[in-house]
């Protein structure tokens, strides 16, 4: 029996909230509202959505405090949807960094939002064509790193857990899944963020240089991930499977 998508939308807009929300069910969605903060724990509290549009420029909390402390609680695996007043490319990145999965600037069309929406469910849920990633819950070793991919602890050889966000553990994820072998940069933002590039789109790179400074790995002769001019990125280092993750 299929299921009703849930989108959480927190937006201290009544009239935004109330224009998406129609739109969303509209388009076959169920949702529910949040203002702020507290609210939105208080719709957590009845069990998590498959999505939350979480816009950036809350009162109080804001959007990257929320999206911070969503990442680090049980409801760390739920897509999140960052909401953005300007469309910065600074803005984007911390969104990502923080763990969002994808981004929209205001103004914006609801049927662009929608469309926005059901691509990280896809994401979520399935991966493109001959992109496979391991399905058990499992700890992976390359270089000095392990990875639980339970608990999504990136640990260093001294066993000392090294911070990743959302955006970060999902492009690690791929690269280890798929080491010696070129990933475009539309391959991994369609793995990472459920979107496809556009022209200027500079985001992966950008993660990219994150995730190389969490690994240590030095960009002018990196280790572990390396870029191919015009091509992509690989990740050259062997990864081998330790164990099932407790």
């Amino acid at each position: 029996m299929e299921t009703t998508d849930h989108v959480l939308i927190v937006d201290d807009d009544h009239d935004i909230r109330e224009l998406i929300a129609a739109y969303l069910e509209k388009n076959g969605m169920r949702t529910s509202l949040a203002a702020n903060g507290r609210q939105m724990r208080a719709v957590l509290d009845g069990g998590a959505p498959d999505l939350i549009v979480l816009d950036l420029m809350l009162p109080g909390e804001d959007g990257l405090a929320l999206c911070r402390e969503l990442r680090a609680g049980k409801f760390r695996a739920v897509p999140v949807l960052m909401l953005t007043a300007r469309n910065e490319e600074v803005d984007r990145i911390i969104g990502l960094e923080m763990g969002a999965d994808d981004y929209l600037p205001k103004p914006f069309a609801v049927r662009e939002l929608l469309a926005r929406i059901r691509a990280v469910l896809r994401r979520t849920r399935m991966l493109p064509p001959n992109i496979q990633v391991t399905e058990s819950a499992q700890m992976l070793g390359f270089g000095d790193w392990r990875l639980d991919t339970t608990a999504r602890h990136l640990l260093d050889a001294g066993g000392t857990m090294v911070a990743l966000s959302g955006a970060e553990y999902r492009l690690l994820r791929v690269f280890l899944d798929h080491p010696q072998r070129v990933l475009t940069r539309d391959q991994l933002l369609n793995l990472t963020q459920g979107r496809d590039a556009d022209q200027f789109d500079r985001s992966i790179d950008l993660l990219v240089s994150r995730l190389r400074q969490r690994l240590r790995d030095e960009a002018r002769e990196p280790r572990y991930i390396k870029t191919l001019r015009s091509e992509g990125y690989v990740f050259s280092a062997t990864v081998t499977i330790l164990g099932d993750a407790p």
